[in-house]
């Protein structure tokens, strides 16, 4: 296949910020803010921005809510979001000749 399955990689996940978000979601299922920003060595303010499009692209549902009258964001990759993710995996895989 090569470089014909080039357009099948998607441009909201491909970035590499959005990527390590897909990648531990996928592990994890849900992560609070605080969590991703620190494992992802993000400043509030470029993960916001990132969620915010993964969000947009139905991948990830964000829920706010307080606990202990401090705001706490928790994010979760949703059953789109997890299908777009295999789909990219099996279109870098076929990229790389790791699939026909």
């Amino acid at each position: 296949m090569g470089l014909a399955d080039l357009g099948r990689i998607d441009e909201v996940i491909h970035g590499r910020m959005r990527l390590g978000i897909m990648v531990y979601l996928s592990d994890a299922d849900s992560a609070d803010f605080t969590e991703l920003k620190t494992v992802l060595e993000a400043t509030q303010g470029n993960l916001s921005v990132h969620l915010k499009k993964l969000e947009e692209a139905g991948f990830v549902a964000i829920d706010k809510s307080f606990r202990d009258n401090k705001p706490l964001t928790r994010v979760s990759i949703t059953p789109a979001g997890r299908k777009a993710f295999g789909a990219y995996l099996d279109a870098i895989g076929s990229l790389i000749g790791g699939k026909d």
